[in-house]
């Protein structure tokens, strides 16, 4: 078997045994296999694709190139969420609490933001004092102590996507519905959860930008996870505008907080209730997904989901004063209103525009491993189908630095268009698959 025949195999549009799909992923993460062939094997599956048992196989063997966390060792059921990437989704951080005091423990493994989406562990670490690299048995004892956790990725998860990906960044081989499956799922299922619950996001600040696409990759992720013996199901959502409406680090803690005290914006609500709905549906806590939204809305109501939180972060060696005084979360130093210049209606904002204004802010980063600015951000007042007046705020922009003021303020006027009709807010939940 060599890596010729098996990119002449595929440049055909001949489907892949399991043998050569292990044969180049081993080959490719051990160094054995060069970045020229591997990229012509990409660009080949790119235009001839992937049938369902590749994909599968796909996934399988970069789950295996690397450890897979075991957590049986935790008693009770283990759950699971997944987002493709957002504007303003701080879901995770509401999400993962109100499980969690229900009784669902969740050993979270979460990833950093990088260019317009933001990332769930740049956000928690915004909380002074908290970590998220933990060692396996300090790992475990949070999870038993809190019933949750939310940490960053090991190197050793699925390490041959981690290159192969690096690789497909590089030639335009990203946007495939098997490759992105089976990247997402290889390290989902490496975590070891039991239950899972994607959030398949279209729209201008999503990768996939129709509606046919997402549930096209939906369906083929809850695919693979159920061929692995694991419950799963997915959520088509819009995002076509921000979620919320807090956008940066600090500031989507800030609204996190807000939302498990009882004040969170309808439409972050109305997301994260579907993803419980799903998970506590999945694992019998709940028999329909009005049952569970009422769990839920009662895990809040009652102070037990806000609890939660504060018991994870004090647990990751966070400030849990933060949590009961969401102020101290502050935004950076300098600021900057967004005024409308013409009287109307917010018609529309261009999410992935608005995320690279928050990029430009300080909020996000270009390149792995760049600083981030904590405070800095977006906070709307507006959002689609809202009036504006004359000179009426639309948002403010937070940076530390005046240039990445300006740079950030003169994007995100580009993103929002005032018209003078009232344009209905987008529908949310687009469908669901399981």
């Amino acid at each position: 078997m060599n890596i010729y025949d098996i990119i002449e195999k595929k440049k055909h549009s001949q489907p892949l045994s399991e043998e050569e799909i292990s044969y180049f992923v081993e080959g490719y993460t051990n160094g054995d296999i060069p970045d020229y062939q591997a990229s012509a094997l990409l660009m080949a599956i790119y235009f001839a694709g992937l049938d369902k048992e590749e994909t599968f196989l796909l996934t399988k063997a970069m789950l295996e190139s690397g450890e897979s966390v075991d957590l049986s060792k935790i008693p009770g059921i283990k759950a699971d969420k997944h987002s493709t990437g957002g504007v303003g989704d701080k879901t995770s951080l509401i999400l993962i609490p109100i499980i969690a005091s229900l009784g669902l423990k969740s050993a979270k493994m979460s990833g950093r933001g990088l260019g317009h989406t933001g990332g769930t562990i740049d956000k928690l670490e915004s909380i002074p004092g908290l970590k998220t690299s933990f060692e396996r048995d300090s790992f475990f004892a949070i999870v038993e102590k809190c019933g949750a956790i939310i940490a960053s990725q090991t190197a050793n998860i699925a390490p041959a996507d981690k290159k192969i990906y690096a690789l497909r960044d590089v030639t335009a081989t990203v946007d495939n519905v098997s490759l992105i499956a089976s990247s997402i799922m290889s390290k989902k299922l490496a975590c070891g959860a039991d239950a899972l619950v994607l959030d398949v996001k279209c729209g201008s600040g999503a990768f996939m930008k129709t509606e046919q696409g997402a549930q096209e990759l939906a369906s083929e992720m809850v695919g693979i996870a159920k061929r692995m013996g694991k419950s799963a199901k997915a959520i088509i959502t819009d995002m076509s505008q921000p979620l919320g409406y807090y956008i940066g680090n600090a500031l989507e803690v800030k609204e996190s907080i807000y939302a498990l005290k009882g004040n969170g914006p309808s439409d972050l609500m109305e997301v994260v209730y579907a993803l419980a709905s799903c998970l506590l549906t999945s694992v019998g806590m709940a028999e329909t997904d009005e049952a569970a939204e009422e769990m839920s809305r009662e895990a809040i109501a009652s102070g037990k989901a806000l609890d939660s939180f504060k018991h994870m972060v004090e647990a990751q060696g966070g400030d849990a004063s933060y949590i009961q005084d969401e102020s101290k979360l502050a935004a950076s130093r300098l600021s900057l209103p967004l005024k409308s210049s013409k009287a109307g209606y917010i018609e529309a904002i261009n999410c992935e525009e608005t995320g690279l204004a928050s990029l430009a802010s300080g909020a996000g980063r270009q390149v792995i491993g760049e600083s981030i600015d904590p405070g800095a951000g977006i906070v709307f007042s507006k959002k689609i189908g809202d009036p504006v007046g004359i000179g009426d705020e639309i948002a403010t922009i937070y940076s530390s630095s005046e240039e990445k003021l300006m740079a950030a303020a003169e994007k995100l006027a580009l993103a929002i268009s005032v018209g003078e009709n009232k344009a209905d807010p987008p529908k949310l939940i687009l469908g669901k698959v399981e």
